[in-house]
C-alpha cells in the first residue's frame, strides 16, 4: 500500500486515534491503522473507521471532558 499523500509505504501499525466532540475529548488506544513510513500519515480501513465510530458513540454516552478506552476491549 502507497501512502495517497507522498507516495510513501505504508506499514500496519497499531495508533490512537484522537477526536473531539461538543467539548469532550474522546481516546482509543491500539487502533490498527497504515503509517506512511515517510510522512505518518495514518490511514484506516473502512471496517475499523466503522468500529471507531461505534466506539465513539458508545462513549458519548458516559462522557465527561475526556473519555478513552481501547479498540480491543470496546
Amino acid at each position: 500500500m502507497r501512502c495517497y499523500i507522498c507516495d510513501g509505504e505504508m506499514e500496519q501499525q497499531q495508533t490512537t486515534f484522537t477526536t473531539k466532540y461538543k467539548g469532550c475529548v474522546y481516546i482509543v488506544h491500539g487502533v490498527p491503522s497504515h503509517v506512511c513510513t515517510q510522512c505518518g500519515e495514518i490511514v484506516y480501513d473502512n471496517e475499523t473507521m466503522g468500529r471507531l465510530e461505534e466506539i465513539v458513540n458508545g462513549m458519548k454516552n458516559e462522557a465527561s471532558e475526556v473519555s478513552m478506552t481501547t479498540y480491543k476491549a470496546a
